[in-house]
């Protein structure tokens, strides 16, 4: 299933259909991250988070959940991108090359699809199903399910993070 229409997505943090960064973990714990690519603070996070994930992979369940914000021009197609990508199996992929490229697309003027699609190409995805699953209205539902559900939860920057159903705002990587 699409999960665009999992209504009941819209009132939980852990979603029934998780984008999940990796493996389900086995302690019954999921982080999870409220995100939006265009956003610095998200890619300031973003060494810690993987940091993280090393360190309690096979544990805990890492997800994502997209939050593009208004003021980030580039953040929703972003989105899509990477979403287009995890209908193939890359998300992580995906999801690394947005961040660890984050400072040539971001905070610019033009829309940066080209970059987008570049990236799809360099991590080996099938760039007919990219161009028709960016261009989805599955994958814009999606995507807005997501902003529903943070909008909802209370979430009102990025990135926002949850243990489980509960807000979590650690201040360093050992909180």
């Amino acid at each position: 299933t699409d999960g665009a229409d999992a209504p009941e997505d819209v009132t939980r943090v852990v979603a029934s259909d998780p984008r999940r960064l990796g493996s389900r973990g086995s302690t019954g714990v999921t982080f999870t991250e409220f995100l939006d690519f265009e956003c610095e603070a998200c890619g300031a996070a973003y060494p810690a988070i993987e940091e993280l994930r090393k360190e309690f992979a096979g544990k805990v369940t890492f997800q994502i959940r997209y939050f593009p914000l208004p003021g980030h021009g580039n953040s929703r197609p972003a989105a899509h991108a990477v979403e287009a990508a995890a209908q193939q199996g890359k998300l992580v992929a995906m999801y690394q090359m947005m961040y660890e490229n984050q400072e040539s697309w971001g905070e610019q003027q033009t829309s940066q699809a080209e970059v987008f699609r570049g990236f799809a190409k360099e991590i080996g995805l099938n760039m007919k199903e990219y161009d028709s699953d960016v261009d989805d209205p599955k994958t814009a539902a999606r995507v807005e399910r997501d902003v529903q559900a943070g909008t909802a939860l209370g979430v009102a920057s990025t990135p926002s993070f949850f243990i489980n159903e509960e807000p979590f705002q650690g201040q360093s990587i050992d909180d």
